[in-house]
C-alpha cells in the first residue's frame, strides 16, 4: 500500500492512503489520524489501511479525492530518529579518491552510519531554504526505509523484517561547511540542513520483484534544473541491504518504531575503477560530478545549486509509473523568504 501525510497546520499532518496509480487518495483518518499512530501498533492498524487500500483501487472508496503531491508533508513528517548510510561504496570511494585519499578498508566490511536531525522533515514540493549559496548547496538522490521496532544487537535478516515502508530521500548537503565540520570529527550538524521525501510511503511488495535481498534493483532518476543527470542502479552495488544498515544501527541499542534509515547517496561505479571516466549513468550528487572532474583535471568545475534551481528525483517501476512520487523542490534564499512573509499580509491588506 501507499501512505502519505496531507498537510493540515500540524505538526504531523493527516494520514492518507494513496491509489497504487498516484491518481486518489483518502482520509484514514477513521484507522488512524497520523503515521507515527499506525506505526506504533503497526500488526493491528496495517490491515485496516489495506482494506482501504484496496477499496481505493478498485473504485469503492466512498470519499476518495485526486491526490496533490503538492499537499504533501514527508510521509513521517518527524520522527524518533533519522540515520543515514554509506551503502555505496562507489560514492564515498569517488569523494575520497579526488583529493588522493583511499578508501579505509574496514568500510568494505562495516557500514557507515551517522546520525541527523529528524525534528523537522520537509514535503517533496517544499523549497530548500538556504542563507546563502557560498554555502555550497548540493541535493543528494537516496533510498530510505521506515522500520518498526528493533531488538538491540539483532541480526541482518530479522533487521530486515522490521522494515514497514520505503521511501525516496533528498538529505540536503552545505559542501562548504562540511569539511570543517569533518576536520573537527565529532559529526555533521549545520552541513546537513534538512531532509526531504516523496510524497508517498510504499510498503516492500509494491515493489514486487524488483524488492530482493534488501536492495531495490530500479533506476533512480535525478534531473537538475530539468536537465538529467543521473539514472543510477540502486540494487546491484548497494554494498550493504538495508537489512545490514539496520542491525548496524541496532548493535548497541533498541530502535522505536518510526527509525528512518537512509540508504546514502546512490551511486553507480566507473570514474573510481581502472582510471575509467566514462561514468555512464550519471551521479546522483554534485560533490560526486566535482570529483570525477578534478580527477580528470578540467579547467573548470561545476559549481553547487543556485537561488532559483531545481532538483527532480523519482523512481519508475517496470511498468514506467512513478513508484513514490517524486521529489520536485526549488532552491530558495532564507532571507527573500523572510521579506515575502513579511510582506504577505501588507499585500493582502
Amino acid at each position: 500500500m501507499k501512505l502519505a501525510s496531507y498537510k493540515d497546520g500540524s505538526r504531523d499532518g493527516q494520514l492518507v492512503v494513496v491509489s497504487r496509480d498516484l491518481r486518489t487518495a483518502h482520509y484514514a483518518s477513521g484507522i488512524a489520524h497520523r503515521l507515527q499512530q499506525a506505526l506504533d501498533d503497526w500488526d493491528f492498524y496495517a490491515p485496516q489501511l489495506q482494506d482501504l487500500y484496496d477499496a481505493l483501487n478498485a473504485d469503492r472508496a466512498r470519499h476518495s479525492f485526486d491526490f496533490n503531491p503538492a499537499q504533501c508533508m514527508a510521509p513521517l513528517p518527524r520522527a524518533y530518529q533519522w540515520l543515514s548510510g554509506a551503502a555505496y561504496l562507489s560514492h564515498v570511494a569517488l569523494l575520497r579518491l579526488a583529493p588522493g585519499e583511499e578508501l579505509p578498508a574496514a568500510l568494505k566490511t562495516d557500514p557507515l552510519v551517522f546520525q541527523g536531525a529528524s525534528d523537522a522533515f520537509i514535503g517533496p514540493n517544499d523549497d530548500i531554504v538556504v542563507a546563502s549559496e557560498a554555502m555550497g548547496i548540493d541535493f543528494s538522490a537516496e533510498l530510505a526505509v521506515i522500520t518498526g521496532d528493533v531488538k538491540q544487537d539483532t541480526n541482518p535478516e530479522d533487521a530486515l523484517d522490521s522494515v514497514r515502508l520505503l521511501m525516496l530521500a533528498n538529505p540536503v548537503s552545505l559542501r562548504q561547511l562540511e569539511a570543517a565540520e569533518r576536520d573537527k570529527g565529532a559529526g555533521l550538524v549545520q552541513s546537513k540542513p534538512v531532509t526531504a521525501f516523496s510524497p508517498v510511503a510504499i510498503t516492500p511488495d509494491e515493489l514486487g520483484d524488483a524488492w530482493r535481498g534488501g536492495k531495490v534493483h530500479l533506476a533512480l532518476q535525478t534531473s537538475w534544473n530539468g536537465r538529467k543527470v543521473g539514472m543510477c542502479d540502486a540494487g546491484p552495488e548497494m554494498g550493504f541491504h538495508f537489512g545490514q544498515l539496520i542491525a548496524h544501527a541496532a548493535k548497541t541499542r533498541h530502535l522505536r518504531a518510526g527509525t528512518v534509515l537512509g540508504s546514502g547517496t546512490v551511486s553507480n561505479s566507473g570514474a573510481e575503477k581502472h582510471g575509467r571516466m566514462d561514468w555512464p549513468k550519471g551521479y546522483s550528487c554534485i560533490a560526486e560530478k566535482r570529483s570525477m572532474e578534478a580527477l580528470q583535471k578540467s579547467k573548470s568545475q561545476t559549481g553547487f545549486m543556485q537561488f532559483g534551481d531545481t532538483v527532480r528525483i523519482e523512481m519508475k517501476g517496470k511498468d514506467g509509473n512513478s513508484l513514490f512520487g517524486a521529489i520536485d523542490q526549488n532552491v530558495a534564499s532564507l532571507y527573500q523568504a523572510q521579506t515575502d512573509a513579511v510582506a504577505e499580509p501588507e499585500a493582502t491588506a
